[in-house]
């Protein structure tokens, strides 16, 4: 398995990986392609890396831009998608240690998420009890500051989450 920045040409094959994912998935809204192919388009994709596996994509993670009580800098992680048939094999550990690499080198002071608290505290997602987002629940919105300061204030997604 090979971890890098999507191709310019794979923006399709990216749209039907995560579609296939999130398809059986709990917490899926069914929008998650189209926050994909909407980030792209605005410019707002900070990190987005495929994992690839002779010649064929099997996870996908996205990172963007959030506002936080104002405040600009913080990376908001996700969708992140794997196929179904490779779940469980390590893909989504690694799409995420390589994104948050990523994001630490551009000097950001940390990244948010909404979340499985069991499998995101692997990687030192905490709650922030500062943050809110309106109509999620306070125990599923995460954070991983890279330095002492959780974040404090309301958080925006960019408007690609804002599908109806």
């Amino acid at each position: 398995m090979h971890i890098r920045t999507e191709g310019p040409e794979e923006a399709a094959a990216i749209s039907a990986l995560t579609t296939r994912a999130f398809e059986t998935a709990a917490q899926a809204s069914g929008t998650e392609a189209q926050i994909i192919e909407r980030l792209r388009a605005a410019g707002a994709l900070t990190v987005s890396l495929v994992a690839e596996e002779n010649g064929a994509l099997i996870g996908h993670v996205a990172v963007s831009p959030v506002e936080i009580g104002g405040h600009h800098g913080w990376q908001g992680l996700g969708p992140i998608s794997v196929t179904p048939e490779r779940r469980r094999k390590g893909i989504g550990t690694a799409l995420m240690r390589a994104a948050l690499a990523e994001v630490r080198a551009s000097h950001a002071p940390g990244v948010v998420l909404v979340g499985d608290p069991a499998f995101y505290g692997h990687f030192g997602f905490r709650r922030a009890p500062g943050l809110q987002l309106d109509g999620i629940p306070p125990e599923v919105l995460l954070a991983l500051p890279f330095g002492p300061d959780l974040p404090q204030g309301a958080l925006r997604f960019h408007p690609a989450f804002g599908l109806d």
